[in-house]
Order: C-alpha cells, then sequence, then structure tokens
C-alpha cells in the first residue's frame, strides 16, 4: 500500500532497513542525477516485470524530483 513519507523518513528507512529506491523519471533525467544506489524503473514502464526482481522482504520506496 503506498504512503507518502518525508525525507527523514527516507534515511532512516536506507539506513536502518536497506530500502530499495526506485526513481520513477524519465532515464535522461535519471541519468542526470539521481540518489545513490536507485534503480530507475520510468513512471510508463512500472509494472509488476519491471520491479519483480525487487527484495519484497525490504521496504521499496519509489521517487520522482520535486522542484516545490
Amino acid at each position: 500500500m503506498p504512503t507518502e513519507i518525508d525525507v527523514e523518513d527516507v534515511q532512516r528507512l536506507v539506513r536502518d532497513e536497506n530500502a530499495a529506491l526506485v526513481e520513477v523519471l524519465p532515464e535522461r533525467e535519471f541519468a542526470e542525477e539521481h540518489l545513490p544506489g536507485a534503480l530507475n524503473v520510468p513512471l510508463k514502464g512500472l509494472t509488476v516485470e519491471a520491479v519483480a526482481d525487487l527484495d519484497r522482504s525490504r521496504p521499496v520506496i519509489a521517487y520522482c524530483h520535486d522542484d516545490l
């Protein structure tokens, strides 16, 4: 079930629970800048098959850049 989290939650989940990071922006934007260790799965290609290899025992954080 998707849940919105803040930066502190992301940092804690990555540090304490080895969370997987999934960047959903287009490949070109991912190549320009992304969080270390993130996997790129553009939103238009976000399917069950595209994320089938993710370890379901760890949290998964899907994110995109926000200029706000």
